[in-house]
């Protein structure tokens, strides 16, 4: 899922057409954290609920059918 979840969001930021600065700026993210995210590294949970907003996404959970 986390993997899943990286590449939507590196996908979002090819397609944006904004630079590394420019995201950073307006979303607080570190220039760094961007970088590592293109690289395919990790990220928080945290920063990839900013990310995912950024890009008119939303994490929630729902309830699991029995």
């Amino acid at each position: 899922m986390a993997n899943m979840i990286i590449e939507i969001i590196r996908n979002e930021i090819l397609k944006s057409g904004k630079t590394r600065y420019e995201i950073s700026k307006e979303t607080g993210v570190s220039e760094a954290q961007l970088c590592r995210l293109m690289q395919g590294r990790k990220l928080t949970c945290e920063t990839a609920d900013v990310l995912l907003k950024y890009f008119g996404y939303e994490l929630r959970k729902t309830k699991r059918k029995r």
